[in-house]
């Protein structure tokens, strides 16, 4: 991939437009970038930053909610939008002679909806289901359990949801200032993949949003964690498995260590030829689901091992977890399998940037959270970086059982003290 395939344009107003022209494409994959999310938000109005996402489809200035709809998907396109902690995100994939199309929707969408009570009424009681479908399914719920460990007090603890008691607050006076003051121009990014001209492209980007004014850069509060011990929270639920994930602080998004983290992931448990599926599931058959995941945001970050595991043999499945996480902070990851790793990730991205999806959303959110895109060929400099060295000493940073935070729901009561006696990480 050569360094100058992607495009860059700034608009007067502070609207940034990344592309990445494939001549070679039918379709075309664009999408409208927010820099604001959950961590952004006050404590009294979790979950705006979502609930505006919702209502944004609801209807425009030019267009009904039906209208949004059918003229994408009346031509074989699709549409969505996501809120994260740090960006909300509006895309579209469509044949990409339907280009004008998908960006007046998607501009239209951002610069004018038109949030009417009515919508707001009926979005708030789709929203409070969405909230009790996530509790009800303990493999998400989990993940919140551990956040509120990792961030306590701080809004990277709470749900990107919000809560029951904060969605029914929310009102349309608190969505119009909220998007008034975090939708301007110098927080929104446009990306795009496919068949098109990027000077062309930026024309109608400039035709769409180059009027908009006004606004700051977002803030949000800072994460600074100062945990000194194991913690733990367990969720009592009659489940027929218990559900469980291990987190410890990781990573920034921009920080050097931050390939070696993702070869160390890549070894423990991404996948089915990982340390930790070899041996929870393949040797001993003690789960059906068995990973780890990492998460890099602005200033922070962390490492997860996740699973799905009989009521049982979870004591035995959370030894074997410390077991592996203890083997890769003491020694090194072999040639062969340090070899394999590189060629996972570096194969998984080379097969994604095939795609004009991913890379849309490859280019758009490291140009709304970094202000800057990465080449293959600059992330494949890097990857082949690192060694066995590097993996451990990422390890040794941030697999510490001084750090570990352990979250589980299941059938279990006052088993707090019992989870300790299991961390076993010297």
């Amino acid at each position: 991939m050569k360094k100058n395939l992607y495009r860059k344009t700034k608009l007067d107003n502070g609207v940034r437009l990344i592309s990445c022209p494939m001549k070679d494409r039918k379709s075309l994959a664009l999408g409208i970038w927010v820099s604001v999310g959950s961590r952004y938000e006050e404590p009294h109005s979790a979950g705006i930053s979502h609930y505006l996402e919702h209502m944004v489809f609801k209807g425009t200035r030019n267009y009904t909610c039906r209208q949004i709809k059918e003229s994408i998907e009346g031509v074989g396109g699709s549409f969505n939008g996501f809120t994260s902690e740090e960006v909300t995100c509006y895309f579209v994939k469509m044949p990409s002679r339907y280009l004008d199309r998908s960006l007046d929707i998607l501009s239209d969408m951002v610069a004018q909806p038109l949030l009417r009570d009515e919508d707001i009424r009926k979005e708030r009681t789709v929203i409070l289901e969405e909230i009790k479908m996530y509790k009800d399914q303990p493999q998400s719920y989990v993940y919140e359990l551990l956040d509120g460990l990792l961030w306590p007090d701080h809004p990277l603890g709470t749900s990107t949801l919000g809560s029951e008691r904060t969605v029914g607050s929310i009102d349309r006076q608190a969505l119009r200032s909220y998007r008034s003051r975090c939708y301007s121009p110098a927080n929104i990014v446009v990306s795009a993949a496919g068949a098109f001209d990027h000077g062309s492209l930026a024309e109608k980007v400039r035709a769409c949003l180059g009027g908009l004014t006004g606004g700051q850069v977002n803030r949000f509060l800072p994460a600074r964690p100062s945990q000194k011990a194991p913690q733990v929270r367990i969720l009592a639920k009659d489940t027929e498995q218990s559900h469980l994930v291990v987190g410890f602080h990781g990573l920034k998004r921009n920080d050097p260590m931050r390939y070696c983290l993702s070869l160390l992931h890549i070894v423990l448990g991404a996948n089915s030829s990982s340390r930790l599926f070899n041996e929870v599931r393949e040797k001993r058959g003690l789960a059906y689901e068995i990973g780890t995941h990492v998460k890099f945001m602005a200033d922070t970050g962390v490492f997860i091992v996740h699973a799905g595991v009989d009521n049982t043999k979870v004591e035995n499945t959370v030894r074997l977890v410390f077991d592996g996480l203890q083997e890769i902070r003491d020694g090194l990851v072999g040639a062969d399998e340090l070899k394999r790793a590189k060629e996972y990730y570096l194969g998984q991205l080379t097969l994604a940037m095939e795609d004009t999806m991913d890379q849309m959303l490859w280019i758009g959110e490291t140009t709304t959270t970094l202000d800057t895109t990465f080449s293959l060929d600059d992330i494949v400099r890097e990857v082949k970086k690192v060694t066995a060295n590097d993996i451990r000493g990422a390890a040794r940073l941030l697999l510490r059982p001084d750090r570990i935070n352990f979250a589980m729901i299941g059938p279990w009561k006052n088993k707090e003290r019992v989870v300790q006696k299991w961390f076993r990480l010297k």
